[in-house]
Order: structure tokens, then sequence, then C-alpha cells
């Protein structure tokens, strides 16, 4: 039940103490469950951008709709997908599975044959909609590591892209922003959010049998 627990715990933090620094450590363990997270085809099509440094998140600030935990945080993680799935990226990871698992390169082709093939026949956009999807997982998984070493944490999807993007310097990496987390300790006095119950779909509403 310890998983249940850490997830009952945390919630959306919406204010930060400036004071209170998140240990390197810790970001790391964050970091490493979204690395572990399991992706489509397991291409990890998508990149975690570590962000600590006050001048750069001020930069930031005019993308986001709560600036006060842009700046408060301690730590903003940028999830970024790929703007594009390209054979050479492919490649790049499948030949990185074969070389560490001491087999072949070329062991997978007929399947990297396959999701090539598929793949081109979509939109750019197309892909980066599907890449997205798949930094989402690694998002969850990072939320759900920062509750269980009882740090708090924001989810966000509500920031302007492009500045983020721009600041970041992201499209020059092929990559776009799909989401941030803020991550820090609360500020148990101005945060609104921190006294009030946790409130969810009930689980008979929440969970359909299929007959």
């Amino acid at each position: 039940m310890a998983l249940l627990d850490d997830l009952k715990w945390r919630y959306a933090t919406k204010a930060y103490d400036p004071t209170k620094k998140v240990s390197k450590e810790n970001i790391d363990k964050i970091i490493e469950a979204a690395r572990l997270a399991p992706t489509s085809s397991g291409l990890q099509p998508f990149r975690i951008v570590v962000v600590e440094d006050k001048e750069l998140k001020e930069k930031m600030v005019p993308g986001s709709l709560n600036p006060e935990c842009m700046r408060e945080c301690s730590h903003v993680l940028v999830f970024a997908a790929w703007d594009l799935y390209t054979n050479e990226r492919i490649d790049q990871v499948y030949d990185r599975i074969t070389d560490e698992r001491g087999l072949p390169r070329g062991r997978f082709s007929r399947y990297t044959d396959q999701i090539k093939e598929m793949y081109s026949k979509q939109s750019a956009e197309e892909h980066f909609v599907h890449t997205a999807h798949q930094s989402y997982i690694g998002l969850g998984i990072a939320l759900a590591q920062a509750a269980e070493l009882r740090i708090d944490a924001t989810p966000a999807e509500g920031f302007d892209s492009k500045v983020i993007d721009e600041v970041l310097g992201l499209p020059e990496q092929g990559l776009r922003s799909v989401s941030l987390m803020y991550v820090g300790y609360s500020d148990k006095e101005r945060d609104w959010l921190a006294p009030m119950k946790k409130v969810r779909v009930p689980k008979d509403e929440f969970v359909i049998e299929a007959a």
C-alpha cells in the first residue's frame, strides 16, 4: 500500500518556499524514475530539461500561467518530446539496445523496419502527438517518485510552449516542450490547497466493468 499512500499524500502544490532546495540526490532520483518509465517500442522519445538557475527561470516566467511557482520552486523539470520520429533516431536507440545486450546490430531490423514504415505515413504533428503522449508516462512516474520522497510537486500544462522552447533552445535539439513539473517544498502558510481534502471521482463511477 506504500504507493497508494504516497499518491494520497501528494497534491498540486500552489505555493513554494523559496528558501528550501531539493537536494541533487533527490532530483536525480526523480529523473531516474522518469528515465525508467515504459515507452512505445522502448524509444524514450522525450527528454527532461532541469532548470534550477534563478535567472533562467525568470526568463521562462513570461510563458508561465503560475509565475510564482516558477520563481519560487526549487527546480523546474521540463518534459520535452521529440518533434519527429526519424530513421536515425530509431536506429540510434536500437543500436544502443543491441550493443548493451551483446547482440549484433540489426538484430531487431524486422521490427524497426515496420515502425519506420508506419511513421513514414504520418505527419510531423502526428509524430509529436505520439511522442508527447509518451512523455506523460514519464511525468506520472516522476510525480510518484517525488511523492515517495515527500517532495512537493506541481504538474503544469498551462504555459506558452513557444516561450519555453525559445528560452531553452529546444527546437535546435529537435524537441518541443510538453509539460512542466515544479519541484520543491510547499509554503504551507501561502499554499491554499495544502489543508484541503483530496477529492477524486468515486471508484464506482471511475471503474466501468466490461460485460
